[in-house]
Protein backbone atom coordinates (compact mmCIF):
# COMPACT_ATOMS: atom_id res chain seq x y z
CA UNK A 1 0.00 0.00 0.00
CA UNK A 2 1.49 3.32 -0.29
CA UNK A 3 2.66 5.40 2.05
CA UNK A 4 0.62 9.02 1.33
CA UNK A 5 2.38 10.88 3.83
CA UNK A 6 5.60 10.53 0.97
CA UNK A 7 3.38 10.78 -2.03
CA UNK A 8 3.78 14.57 -3.47
CA UNK A 9 0.48 13.99 -5.44
CA UNK A 10 -0.67 13.44 -2.16
CA UNK A 11 0.94 16.42 -1.12
CA UNK A 12 -0.53 18.43 -4.04
CA UNK A 13 -3.82 17.38 -3.59
CA UNK A 14 -3.52 18.51 0.15
CA UNK A 15 -2.54 21.76 -0.83
CA UNK A 16 -5.68 21.47 -3.23
CA UNK A 17 -7.97 21.09 -0.76
CA UNK A 18 -6.49 23.81 1.63
CA UNK A 19 -7.58 26.04 -1.06
CA UNK A 20 -11.10 24.90 -1.27
CA UNK A 21 -10.98 25.57 2.36
CA UNK A 22 -10.10 28.79 2.03
CA UNK A 23 -12.37 29.73 -0.80
CA UNK A 24 -15.17 28.30 1.24
CA UNK A 25 -14.65 30.41 4.74
CA UNK A 26 -13.84 34.02 2.34
CA UNK A 27 -16.99 35.25 3.72
CA UNK A 28 -15.98 35.19 7.18
CA UNK A 29 -15.16 38.66 7.37
CA UNK A 30 -17.30 41.06 9.04
CA UNK A 31 -18.01 44.69 8.11
CA UNK A 32 -17.55 45.88 11.34
CA UNK A 33 -14.45 43.22 12.29
CA UNK A 34 -14.12 39.84 13.23
CA UNK A 35 -15.20 36.22 11.65
CA UNK A 36 -18.46 35.37 11.05
CA UNK A 37 -19.26 31.67 12.63
CA UNK A 38 -20.46 29.79 8.65
CA UNK A 39 -23.38 28.38 7.79
CA UNK A 40 -24.03 25.14 5.69
CA UNK A 41 -23.07 27.40 2.11
CA UNK A 42 -20.34 29.11 4.06
CA UNK A 43 -22.70 32.51 4.58
CA UNK A 44 -22.33 33.84 7.97
CA UNK A 45 -25.36 32.88 10.15
CA UNK A 46 -26.98 35.53 10.89
CA UNK A 47 -28.65 34.12 14.12
CA UNK A 48 -24.96 33.53 15.83
CA UNK A 49 -22.83 36.62 17.52
CA UNK A 50 -19.40 37.40 17.08
CA UNK A 51 -17.45 34.72 18.36
CA UNK A 52 -13.83 35.36 19.68
CA UNK A 53 -13.13 31.78 19.03
CA UNK A 54 -13.97 31.81 15.94
CA UNK A 55 -12.86 35.21 14.96
CA UNK A 56 -9.18 34.23 16.20
CA UNK A 57 -9.10 30.82 14.38
CA UNK A 58 -10.03 32.70 11.06
CA UNK A 59 -6.95 35.62 11.73
CA UNK A 60 -4.55 32.11 12.08
CA UNK A 61 -6.37 30.13 9.23
CA UNK A 62 -6.28 32.90 6.75
CA UNK A 63 -2.84 34.29 8.32
CA UNK A 64 -1.69 30.66 7.38
CA UNK A 65 -2.97 31.92 3.69
CA UNK A 66 -0.59 34.79 3.75
CA UNK A 67 2.16 32.76 4.25
CA UNK A 68 1.59 30.43 1.94
CA UNK A 69 0.63 33.01 -0.47
CA UNK A 70 -2.70 32.39 -1.62
CA UNK A 71 -4.10 35.89 -3.00
CA UNK A 72 -6.91 37.23 -1.36
CA UNK A 73 -5.79 36.00 2.04
CA UNK A 74 -4.97 39.18 3.50
CA UNK A 75 -7.46 41.44 3.72
CA UNK A 76 -9.89 38.59 5.27
CA UNK A 77 -6.96 37.85 8.20
CA UNK A 78 -7.13 41.64 8.98
CA UNK A 79 -10.96 41.97 8.68
CA UNK A 80 -10.97 39.28 11.10
CA UNK A 81 -8.33 40.50 13.74
CA UNK A 82 -10.58 43.90 13.68
CA UNK A 83 -12.62 42.03 15.36
CA UNK A 84 -10.17 41.18 18.33
CA UNK A 85 -8.87 44.87 18.29
CA UNK A 86 -12.47 46.27 18.37
CA UNK A 87 -15.51 44.60 19.28
CA UNK A 88 -14.45 41.45 20.79
CA UNK A 89 -11.70 43.62 23.08
CA UNK A 90 -12.68 44.83 26.26
CA UNK A 91 -11.00 48.28 26.57
CA UNK A 92 -12.33 48.47 30.24
CA UNK A 93 -10.82 45.45 32.05
CA UNK A 94 -8.67 44.35 29.32
CA UNK A 95 -8.65 40.70 27.39
CA UNK A 96 -11.71 39.34 25.56
CA UNK A 97 -15.33 39.06 25.50
CA UNK A 98 -16.45 35.21 24.70
CA UNK A 99 -18.49 36.81 22.17
CA UNK A 100 -20.76 40.03 20.99
CA UNK A 101 -24.36 40.10 20.18
CA UNK A 102 -25.25 43.63 18.13
CA UNK A 103 -22.67 45.55 20.01
CA UNK A 104 -23.49 43.97 23.71
CA UNK A 105 -20.42 41.73 24.63
CA UNK A 106 -21.40 38.18 26.78
CA UNK A 107 -20.33 38.27 30.40
CA UNK A 108 -17.17 36.87 31.27
CA UNK A 109 -13.36 35.86 30.30
CA UNK A 110 -12.61 32.72 28.86
CA UNK A 111 -8.56 31.19 28.87
CA UNK A 112 -10.05 29.24 25.97
CA UNK A 113 -11.07 32.64 23.74
CA UNK A 114 -7.88 34.13 25.19
CA UNK A 115 -5.40 30.59 24.05
CA UNK A 116 -7.00 31.47 20.38
CA UNK A 117 -6.09 35.09 21.00
CA UNK A 118 -2.90 34.33 21.41
CA UNK A 119 -2.71 31.71 18.74
CA UNK A 120 -4.21 34.55 15.87
CA UNK A 121 -1.67 36.66 17.61
CA UNK A 122 1.42 34.97 16.49
CA UNK A 123 0.20 33.69 13.36
CA UNK A 124 -0.67 36.91 12.43
CA UNK A 125 3.31 38.19 13.33
CA UNK A 126 4.29 35.56 10.98
CA UNK A 127 2.43 37.02 8.26
CA UNK A 128 3.37 40.54 8.88
CA UNK A 129 -0.57 41.73 9.39
CA UNK A 130 -0.45 45.65 10.71
CA UNK A 131 -0.87 45.55 14.67
CA UNK A 132 -0.24 41.82 15.12
CA UNK A 133 3.08 42.60 17.42
CA UNK A 134 0.70 45.13 19.51
CA UNK A 135 -1.81 42.46 19.77
CA UNK A 136 0.72 39.48 20.81
CA UNK A 137 1.45 41.70 23.34
CA UNK A 138 -1.73 42.49 25.28
CA UNK A 139 -2.98 38.72 24.35
CA UNK A 140 0.43 37.54 26.06
CA UNK A 141 0.35 40.39 28.79
CA UNK A 142 -2.98 39.63 29.86
CA UNK A 143 -3.16 35.63 29.51
CA UNK A 144 -0.40 35.32 31.64
CA UNK A 145 -1.76 38.07 34.70
CA UNK A 146 -4.66 36.84 34.69
CA UNK A 147 -4.92 32.66 33.28
CA UNK A 148 -1.35 31.50 33.57
CA UNK A 149 -1.31 29.94 37.75
CA UNK A 150 2.17 29.52 37.97
CA UNK A 151 2.24 27.86 41.44
CA UNK A 152 0.01 24.71 39.61
CA UNK A 153 1.65 25.05 36.38
CA UNK A 154 -1.32 25.11 34.66
CA UNK A 155 -4.05 27.24 33.29
CA UNK A 156 -6.93 28.50 35.16
CA UNK A 157 -10.02 28.09 33.41
CA UNK A 158 -12.77 31.48 33.56
CA UNK A 159 -13.22 34.91 35.13
CA UNK A 160 -16.06 37.50 36.02
CA UNK A 161 -15.54 40.27 33.16
CA UNK A 162 -13.32 42.27 35.07
CA UNK A 163 -10.75 39.69 35.80
CA UNK A 164 -12.72 40.10 39.62
CA UNK A 165 -14.08 36.53 40.62
CA UNK A 166 -12.25 33.45 39.53
CA UNK A 167 -14.50 30.23 38.36
CA UNK A 168 -13.22 27.47 40.61
CA UNK A 169 -13.71 25.02 37.14
CA UNK A 170 -10.10 23.85 36.04
CA UNK A 171 -10.34 22.21 32.83
CA UNK A 172 -8.35 20.47 30.30
CA UNK A 173 -9.84 21.40 27.06
CA UNK A 174 -8.36 25.17 27.51
CA UNK A 175 -5.05 24.06 28.70
CA UNK A 176 -5.19 21.91 25.42
CA UNK A 177 -5.20 25.00 23.45
CA UNK A 178 -3.11 26.84 25.54
CA UNK A 179 -0.31 24.67 24.98
CA UNK A 180 -0.75 25.00 21.50
CA UNK A 181 -0.54 28.93 21.64
CA UNK A 182 2.13 28.90 23.76
CA UNK A 183 4.67 26.48 21.80
CA UNK A 184 3.27 29.23 18.96
CA UNK A 185 4.16 31.85 20.78
CA UNK A 186 7.64 29.75 21.42
CA UNK A 187 8.52 29.54 17.96
CA UNK A 188 7.77 33.18 16.78
CA UNK A 189 9.74 34.79 19.83
CA UNK A 190 11.95 32.12 21.21
CA UNK A 191 11.23 32.79 24.18
CA UNK A 192 11.65 29.05 26.36
CA UNK A 193 9.80 30.28 29.20
CA UNK A 194 6.92 29.88 26.53
CA UNK A 195 8.24 25.90 26.08
CA UNK A 196 8.54 25.57 30.07
CA UNK A 197 4.72 26.54 31.27
CA UNK A 198 3.25 23.66 28.03
CA UNK A 199 5.91 21.14 29.31
CA UNK A 200 4.35 21.46 32.73
CA UNK A 201 0.89 21.27 31.21
CA UNK A 202 2.25 18.58 29.76
CA UNK A 203 3.58 16.58 32.32
CA UNK A 204 -0.61 16.88 34.31
CA UNK A 205 -2.13 15.63 31.52
CA UNK A 206 -0.03 12.50 31.23
CA UNK A 207 0.03 11.70 34.81
CA UNK A 208 -3.41 12.14 34.46
CA UNK A 209 -3.82 9.75 31.63
CA UNK A 210 -1.53 7.09 32.79
CA UNK A 211 -3.30 6.46 35.85
CA UNK A 212 -6.69 6.19 34.14
CA UNK A 213 -5.86 3.72 31.36
CA UNK A 214 -4.74 6.42 28.70
CA UNK A 215 -8.21 8.31 29.04
CA UNK A 216 -8.08 12.00 30.11
CA UNK A 217 -10.23 13.35 32.66
CA UNK A 218 -11.40 16.55 31.71
CA UNK A 219 -12.87 18.39 34.51
CA UNK A 220 -11.23 19.36 37.74
CA UNK A 221 -12.10 21.83 40.51
CA UNK A 222 -10.09 24.24 42.29
CA UNK A 223 -7.35 22.12 43.63
CA UNK A 224 -7.54 19.85 40.73
CA UNK A 225 -8.97 17.20 41.97
CA UNK A 226 -10.94 14.74 38.61
CA UNK A 227 -14.53 15.62 38.64
CA UNK A 228 -15.26 12.05 35.70
CA UNK A 229 -19.46 12.58 36.74
CA UNK A 230 -18.80 16.28 35.27
CA UNK A 231 -21.94 17.16 32.94
CA UNK A 232 -23.27 13.12 33.37
CA UNK A 233 -26.56 14.65 32.58
CA UNK A 234 -25.35 17.22 29.79
CA UNK A 235 -23.06 14.62 27.97
CA UNK A 236 -22.96 16.35 24.48
CA UNK A 237 -21.70 19.62 25.61
CA UNK A 238 -19.99 21.39 22.96
CA UNK A 239 -16.92 22.42 24.71
CA UNK A 240 -17.27 20.16 28.25
CA UNK A 241 -18.66 17.05 27.37
CA UNK A 242 -19.08 14.32 29.81
CA UNK A 243 -15.98 11.13 30.33
CA UNK A 244 -12.96 11.00 28.30
CA UNK A 245 -12.92 13.02 25.04
CA UNK A 246 -11.43 10.86 21.78
CA UNK A 247 -10.40 13.94 19.51
CA UNK A 248 -8.89 15.61 22.59
CA UNK A 249 -6.30 12.27 23.21
CA UNK A 250 -5.54 12.58 19.53
CA UNK A 251 -4.81 16.30 20.01
CA UNK A 252 -3.04 15.95 23.07
CA UNK A 253 -0.86 13.03 21.37
CA UNK A 254 0.34 15.35 18.70
CA UNK A 255 1.07 18.28 21.07
CA UNK A 256 3.37 15.73 22.96
CA UNK A 257 4.93 15.01 19.94
CA UNK A 258 5.55 18.65 19.01
CA UNK A 259 7.08 19.53 22.44
CA UNK A 260 9.22 16.08 22.21
CA UNK A 261 10.65 18.29 19.22
CA UNK A 262 11.24 21.84 20.50
CA UNK A 263 14.58 22.68 22.30
CA UNK A 264 13.96 22.04 25.36
CA UNK A 265 13.78 18.94 28.11
CA UNK A 266 16.43 16.19 27.93
CA UNK A 267 16.03 12.89 25.97
CA UNK A 268 14.94 10.89 28.38
CA UNK A 269 12.13 13.57 28.63
CA UNK A 270 11.66 13.38 24.87
CA UNK A 271 11.54 9.44 24.82
CA UNK A 272 8.58 9.71 27.66
CA UNK A 273 6.74 12.29 25.86
CA UNK A 274 6.96 10.03 22.34
CA UNK A 275 5.96 6.70 24.53
CA UNK A 276 3.01 8.65 26.14
CA UNK A 277 1.72 9.92 22.77
CA UNK A 278 1.67 6.64 21.28
CA UNK A 279 -0.60 5.52 24.27
CA UNK A 280 -2.96 8.17 23.93
CA UNK A 281 -3.23 7.60 20.25
CA UNK A 282 -3.83 4.04 20.13
CA UNK A 283 -6.37 3.50 23.19
CA UNK A 284 -8.02 6.66 21.57
CA UNK A 285 -8.31 4.20 18.17
CA UNK A 286 -8.95 1.50 20.45
CA UNK A 287 -11.90 3.08 21.84
CA UNK A 288 -13.11 5.76 19.25
CA UNK A 289 -12.86 4.21 15.92
CA UNK A 290 -15.82 2.32 14.55
CA UNK A 291 -16.80 0.83 18.33
CA UNK A 292 -20.55 0.21 17.32
CA UNK A 293 -19.95 -1.53 13.63
CA UNK A 294 -20.18 1.97 11.72
CA UNK A 295 -16.94 3.72 10.66
CA UNK A 296 -16.03 7.16 12.13
CA UNK A 297 -14.82 8.09 15.61
CA UNK A 298 -17.77 8.20 18.44
CA UNK A 299 -17.46 12.04 20.05
CA UNK A 300 -16.84 10.57 23.78
CA UNK A 301 -16.82 7.51 25.99
CA UNK A 302 -17.18 6.09 29.23
CA UNK A 303 -13.94 5.87 31.65
CA UNK A 304 -14.66 2.32 30.39
CA UNK A 305 -13.85 3.20 26.91
CA UNK A 306 -18.02 2.11 26.26
CA UNK A 307 -19.12 4.76 23.97
CA UNK A 308 -21.49 7.89 25.29
CA UNK A 309 -21.85 10.46 22.72
CA UNK A 310 -21.66 7.78 19.56
CA UNK A 311 -21.69 11.04 16.92
CA UNK A 312 -19.18 11.58 14.69
CA UNK A 313 -17.77 14.85 14.95
CA UNK A 314 -15.72 16.03 11.95
CA UNK A 315 -12.75 17.82 14.12
CA UNK A 316 -12.06 14.75 15.62
CA UNK A 317 -11.39 12.64 12.21
CA UNK A 318 -9.00 16.34 11.50
CA UNK A 319 -7.19 15.57 14.86
CA UNK A 320 -6.88 11.70 14.47
CA UNK A 321 -5.16 12.51 10.90
CA UNK A 322 -2.70 15.11 12.14
CA UNK A 323 -1.70 12.40 14.47
CA UNK A 324 -1.51 9.72 12.35
CA UNK A 325 0.58 11.91 10.32
CA UNK A 326 3.20 13.21 13.15
CA UNK A 327 3.45 9.67 14.59
CA UNK A 328 4.65 8.14 11.57
CA UNK A 329 7.02 11.30 11.15
CA UNK A 330 8.27 10.52 14.60
CA UNK A 331 8.12 6.49 14.88
CA UNK A 332 8.58 5.49 11.46
CA UNK A 333 5.41 2.72 11.94
CA UNK A 334 3.59 1.51 9.12
CA UNK A 335 0.64 1.51 11.18
CA UNK A 336 0.58 5.56 11.18
CA UNK A 337 0.82 5.93 7.80
CA UNK A 338 -2.17 3.17 6.85
CA UNK A 339 -4.29 5.07 9.72
CA UNK A 340 -3.51 7.67 8.09
CA UNK A 341 -4.85 7.04 4.86
CA UNK A 342 -7.93 5.36 6.02
CA UNK A 343 -9.13 8.06 8.10
CA UNK A 344 -8.37 10.64 4.80
CA UNK A 345 -10.78 7.69 2.84
CA UNK A 346 -13.37 8.55 5.66
CA UNK A 347 -13.14 12.04 5.29
CA UNK A 348 -13.54 12.03 1.82
CA UNK A 349 -16.64 9.70 1.83
CA UNK A 350 -18.47 11.32 4.67
CA UNK A 351 -17.13 14.61 5.92
CA UNK A 352 -16.18 16.55 2.94
CA UNK A 353 -18.91 18.25 0.71
CA UNK A 354 -18.09 18.63 -2.48
CA UNK A 355 -21.50 20.63 -3.37
CA UNK A 356 -20.91 23.57 -0.85
CA UNK A 357 -17.29 22.95 0.55
CA UNK A 358 -15.83 22.44 3.73
CA UNK A 359 -15.98 19.38 5.77
CA UNK A 360 -19.50 18.60 7.27
CA UNK A 361 -19.14 18.99 10.90
CA UNK A 362 -21.37 16.43 12.47
CA UNK A 363 -22.63 12.86 11.06
CA UNK A 364 -24.79 10.89 13.47
CA UNK A 365 -23.86 7.53 14.42
CA UNK A 366 -25.19 6.26 10.61
CA UNK A 367 -22.62 8.91 9.33
CA UNK A 368 -25.60 11.25 7.95
CA UNK A 369 -25.70 14.50 8.78
CA UNK A 370 -26.59 16.12 11.87
CA UNK A 371 -26.70 18.90 13.90
CA UNK A 372 -27.49 18.43 17.41
CA UNK A 373 -23.89 19.54 18.90
CA UNK A 374 -22.66 21.77 15.83
CA UNK A 375 -25.12 23.71 13.48
CA UNK A 376 -23.51 24.82 10.11
CA UNK A 377 -19.78 24.76 9.27
CA UNK A 378 -18.28 27.67 12.04
CA UNK A 379 -15.01 27.50 10.73
CA UNK A 380 -11.77 25.99 9.23
CA UNK A 381 -9.66 25.85 11.90
CA UNK A 382 -9.52 21.66 12.09
CA UNK A 383 -9.57 20.63 8.79
CA UNK A 384 -7.05 23.48 7.45
CA UNK A 385 -4.71 22.50 9.93
CA UNK A 386 -4.74 18.27 8.61
CA UNK A 387 -3.93 19.72 5.48
CA UNK A 388 -0.74 21.60 6.44
CA UNK A 389 0.39 19.82 9.40
CA UNK A 390 1.02 16.16 7.40
CA UNK A 391 3.63 18.54 5.24
CA UNK A 392 5.58 20.03 8.06
CA UNK A 393 8.57 19.21 10.25
CA UNK A 394 7.71 18.40 13.79
CA UNK A 395 8.43 21.38 15.22
CA UNK A 396 8.52 24.41 15.21
CA UNK A 397 4.49 24.84 15.22
CA UNK A 398 2.61 25.51 12.17
CA UNK A 399 3.08 29.37 10.98
CA UNK A 400 6.81 29.21 12.03
CA UNK A 401 7.34 26.50 9.87
CA UNK A 402 5.17 27.88 7.21
CA UNK A 403 7.01 31.52 7.36
CA UNK A 404 10.57 29.39 6.98
CA UNK A 405 9.66 27.00 4.24
CA UNK A 406 10.70 24.08 6.49
CA UNK A 407 8.72 21.85 3.71
CA UNK A 408 9.09 18.32 3.73
CA UNK A 409 10.81 16.88 0.98
CA UNK A 410 8.04 16.44 -1.22
CA UNK A 411 7.49 20.29 -0.78
CA UNK A 412 3.19 20.10 -1.67
CA UNK A 413 3.41 23.89 -1.30
CA UNK A 414 5.38 26.45 -2.75
CA UNK A 415 7.24 28.74 -0.34
CA UNK A 416 5.88 31.79 0.58
CA UNK A 417 7.13 34.91 -1.69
Amino acid sequence: MQNWLGSTAHHHWLQRHANDLLAFGHRTGMAGGGGAWLDDAGNPDPGQPLHTWITARMVHVYGLGVLLGVPGCAPIAAQAMAGLTGPLRDATNGGWHSSSADGVPAPGKSCYDHAFVMLAAATASHAGLDGAVELLDDATSIFLRHFWDDAAGRCVDAWDTSFSHLDPYRGINANMHAVEAMLSVAGLTGDVAWLERAERICSFVVAAARSNDWRIPEHYDATWTPQKAFNRDNPADQFKPYGATVGHAFEWARLLIHLANAPIGTEADKASLVVAAVALSDQAVVDGWAPDGAPGFVYTTDWDGTPVVRDRLHWVLAEAINTAAVLHLQTGEAKYAAWYRAWWDHAAHHHIDRSNGSWIHQLDHTNRPADSVWSGRPDLYHAFQACLIPTLPLYPMVAAAVDAAKWRPSRSFPPPG
